[in-house]
């Protein structure tokens, strides 16, 4: 069943794996750097974008990454952080997303003296602007990046640890994957468990199965960002499924980096049917040139997804959800009527994702 782009759009939505410095405006960088003083390789509009833009010029995961250099550049103030965290909520609530999880690392945005902490209440405040003017409930997830040191991200846990139930609702592990195996940031997991605070990381992108399994059972992640190989080790799917461990997948993001060899062969079809609990993400709107509503019409076109199956993803999504349990259930609640009155899909949430 086609469904249109304009229909998709207007469903309700849940992401919980977009990435802050990858998601930002390009006119907004460029109004950023021309405030600051910053040299970016364009000043051009439609010439800044064609270079942050994936496209079809695939890479490493790395290659990928190369580009936040770019975006990081303009995000080294309070003022641009608020700002940036702002637009975002007003860009996603135009798709009819009802919640979302926005993820950054705050060390990355203290190369001009902003401190962790001030960089972490610039993007809330920003976050509850966006709230309080357009209706989109979200959350904060600290990310510890896998390629700078251990010793970061024991810090970065730390500041998680202060900012919980202030606006931080997670901590992850992010960055280049291979070489740089997530038992090694164990401390910050423990760290992050200890005061009983969620946990997703970043495994199965750039690396086996066996970056999956380091990150749930050496570091206790309750979610996984993409574990786009996790089909390689039967195992330890089974262990995802029965423990109804979510996967934040994100299908562009994944071809664009080679996780995947091609976008019909991304195994996200196989892990539903397989009843395991997956969730459709942007991962990096700008990078990635995507919204929720191109991850989901691509979703649609390549495995023939139907109505009834995003309200699935939308649902498991919402479970997944970091977020207090009444507040998740309300949310649950709101999207089933929506579902109901608006598509005529029936509001029941199946148990078994």
């Amino acid at each position: 069943m086609n469904i249109s782009k304009a229909r998709l759009k207007r469903l309700p939505k849940v992401e919980l794996h977009c990435h802050l410095d990858g998601s930002i405006r390009v006119p907004t960088m460029i109004d950023l750097a021309q405030k600051d003083n910053i040299k970016l390789p364009s000043m051009d509009r439609n010439e800044l974008k064609k270079m942050l833009v994936i496209g079809s010029n695939r890479g490493t995961l790395e290659d990928y990454l190369k580009r936040f250099d770019y975006t990081l550049s303009v995000m080294q103030t309070p003022e641009s952080l608020t700002r940036t965290a702002f637009e975002l909520i007003e860009d996603v609530s135009k798709e009819n997303v009802k919640y979302i999880e926005i993820r950054y690392s705050p060390i990355l945005h203290t190369e001009n003296g902003m401190t962790i902490s001030e960089s972490v209440e610039a993007v809330q405040d920003g976050l509850k602007q966006g709230e309080k003017e357009f209706g989109v409930q979200s959350g904060i997830i600290v990310c510890g990046i896998r390629n700078i040191s251990p010793e970061v991200s024991l810090k970065l846990a730390d500041i998680t640890v202060q900012y919980k139930n202030k606006g931080v609702v997670g901590f992850d592990l992010a960055g280049a994957e291979e070489n740089y195996p997530a038992k090694d940031h164990r401390e910050a997991f423990y760290l992050i468990l200890n005061h009983n605070i969620n946990a997703t990381i970043h495994a199965g992108e750039a690396f086996g199965p066996s970056s999956i399994h380091q990150a749930i059972h050496y570091c206790g992640a309750h979610r996984i960002g993409h574990g786009t190989r996790l089909k390689e080790d039967k195992d330890l799917m089974q262990y995802v499924n029965d423990h109804r461990i979510p996967l934040e997948i994100c299908l562009t993001s994944n071809w664009q980096t080679r996780s995947i060899r091609s976008l019909k062969y991304h195994p996200i079809k196989f892990y539903y049917e397989q009843g395991i609990r997956v969730t459709l993400n942007t991962d990096n709107r700008l990078m990635s040139g995507t919204t929720l509503t191109d991850e989901f019409k691509l979703a649609n076109d390549l495995f023939r997804f139907s109505l009834h199956d995003f309200r699935e993803f939308t649902v498991m999504a919402a479970k997944s959800a970091f977020m207090p349990h009444l507040k998740r259930v309300e949310l649950l609640h709101n999207i089933a009527e929506e579902m109901e009155q608006e598509f005529n899909l029936e509001p029941e949430f199946i148990d078994r994702k």
